[in-house]
C-alpha cells in the first residue's frame, strides 16, 4: 500500500507565517514594556514630591504694569549636593511688577541708618554686561519681591534706585555680582555697593570647614545658583525650571525684552531672588568675624571687577578695612586686591590654555580668583583677585606664557 505523502506548506507560506509570528513577538514585547513604563511612571509620580516652584504658583494673577501694582499670589558632598527628602515647603511672597519709583517702597527709595535692610537682589537682561540691555532688575523684601521694569519705567526707574543700589544701609544678597554690577556702571553710572555675594560666601564657607585639607580640583570651581540652592545646608530645592528658561533664551535672546511679562517671566524672575534671604540667614550663621570680612571685601571687588575705566576705581567706595575685636591670636590675612592684568592681541589663549589648563595651573600654585572677560568682554584681559602676594604669582605665571613662542 502507497503511504499519502505529508502535505506541505509552501517555503513562501512558511517564511510568511514566520514572519507574522516575529512581528507578533516583537507587538508583545512593546506593549508589555509600555506597561511596565506606565506603572513607573505612576509609582515615581506619588514617591517623589511635588516641586516647590510649582505649588506656590497656582492662581498667580498678574498685576497691572500701568498703576501702582497689585499683589501676585504667586558642591560640598554628595549628602549636601542630593535633594533633600523633605523639601522645605518656604511661602511664595507676593510680588509687584514696577514700572515708577512710587511703587517701591520708600524705605528702599529713602535709605537710612534709622532703617536698615537686608534685600534679595538680581538682574536679568539681553546678553547682561556693559553693552548688554538690562530688562529687569529683581528685589527681595521679606514680605515681598519687586520686579523693577526697566523697559517699561526707561532710565527715569533705575536712577530712582541708585540711591539704595549704592548705600551702605541696605545690603544686597546675589549670586555672582559682576555681571549686574557691570550692566549698572555702564547704562546707568550705578556703582553697585555693600553687597553679600552669596557665590563668595559659598567658598569661603567650605574654606572654614576644610581648613587644614589638600584642596582638589572641585575647590577651585565656583558654584552655580542652581546648585547653591539644592545644597540642604542651605535650601534643598530642586530647580529644574531654569534650564527650562535657558532654553527658551538660547532660542530667543530677546526673551526678557517681550512685554507684557508673561506668567513664566515674572515666575522665573521671581524664583531666582526669593530664595537669597533665607541663604543668607544660614550663611550668615556659618561664617566667622574674619570670612565676613573677607566676605565683604571680595564682594566688593566682585561689584568693580569688570567696570574698569580709565580712572582705576578712583571713584569706587574704599574697601571695609580689618574689623575690631579680632583675637590677637586668629590669624587674618592680607586683604584682597584686584589686579587687571593686559594681554597682548593673540595671546589669550596661551594665558587660558588648552581646556584652561593654564588657569587651572595658576590655581593650584596661587591662593587667587580668576576672571575672564570673554565673548561678553572686555577682551583682552584677566582678572585676578587675591592677597598682593599671592596676586604677583599669579602675574609673573601668565606673563611668563605670554613670552612663550
Amino acid at each position: 500500500m502507497t503511504r499519502p505523502k505529508p502535505s506541505r506548506q509552501p517555503r513562501d507560506t512558511a517564511v510568511t507565517v514566520a514572519a507574522a509570528t516575529s512581528r507578533r513577538g516583537r507587538a508583545s514585547l512593546v506593549l508589555v514594556s509600555l506597561f511596565v513604563l506606565v506603572l513607573l511612571r505612576r509609582r515615581c509620580a506619588r514617591l517623589l514630591p511635588p516641586s516647590p516652584f510649582a505649588s506656590d504658583r497656582e492662581g498667580i494673577e498678574m498685576a497691572s504694569a500701568s498703576h501702582q501694582s497689585e499683589p501676585l499670589d504667586s558642591a560640598a558632598t554628595s549628602d549636601t549636593d542630593a535633594p533633600s527628602d523633605n523639601i522645605p515647603e518656604l511661602p511664595c511672597p507676593p510680588c509687584h511688577i514696577v514700572t515708577k519709583p512710587g511703587q517701591l517702597p520708600v524705605e528702599f527709595l529713602e535709605p537710612s541708618a534709622a532703617q536698615k535692610l537686608v534685600i534679595g537682589f538680581d538682574c536679568e537682561g539681553v546678553d547682561l554686561c556693559r553693552n548688554g540691555a538690562l530688562c529687569i532688575m529683581q528685589l527681595a523684601f521679606p514680605d515681598a519681591v519687586y520686579l523693577v521694569d526697566a523697559i517699561e519705567g526707561g532710565k527715569e526707574l533705575i536712577q530712582a534706585c541708585k540711591p539704595a543700589l549704592e548705600s551702605d544701609h541696605i545690603t544686597k544678597v546675589i549670586h555672582d555680582c559682576k555681571r549686574d554690577s557691570e550692566a549698572l556702571y555702564f547704562q546707568f553710572g550705578i556703582k553697585l555697593h555693600n553687597v553679600m555675594d552669596t557665590q563668595i560666601a559659598y567658598s569661603l564657607i567650605q574654606e572654614q570647614e576644610q581648613k587644614g585639607k589638600k584642596k582638589t580640583s572641585d575647590d577651585y570651581n565656583y558654584i552655580s545658583f542652581v546648585s547653591l540652592l539644592a545644597d540642604k545646608r542651605y535650601c534643598g530645592i530642586p530647580y529644574p525650571e531654569k534650564e527650562e528658561v535657558r532654553i527658551l533664551l538660547r532660542q530667543d535672546p530677546n526673551f526678557w525684552t517681550i512685554r507684557p511679562l508673561s506668567d513664566m517671566m515674572v515666575r522665573a524672575a521671581t524664583d531666582d531672588v526669593r530664595f537669597l534671604l533665607n541663604i543668607y540667614e544660614k550663611m550668615m550663621e556659618k561664617l566667622n568675624k574674619v570670612s565676613l570680612w573677607r566676605l565683604a571685601v571680595r564682594s566688593e571687588l566682585y561689584c568693580r571687577c569688570f567696570c574698569l575705566n580709565d580712572n582705576q576705581f578712583a571713584d569706587w567706595s574704599p574697601l571695609p578695612p580689618v574689623p575690631d575685636g579680632i583675637e590677637a591670636d586668629v590669624y587674618v590675612p592680607e586683604v584682597d586686591i584686584l589686579s587687571v592684568l593686559d594681554v597682548p592681541h593673540g595671546k589669550m589663549g596661551r594665558v587660558i590654555g588648552r581646556k584652561g589648563s593654564t588657569i587651572m595651573v595658576v590655581k593650584e600654585s596661587c591662593n587667587v580668583e580668576i576672571h575672564i572677560g570673554g565673548a561678553k568682554g572686555p577682551p583682552d584681559r584677566v582678572f585676578i583677585i587675591g592677597s598682593v602676594n599671592e596676586v604677583r604669582k599669579a602675574e609673573a605665571i601668565f606673563r611668563g606664557r605670554m613670552l612663550e613662542f
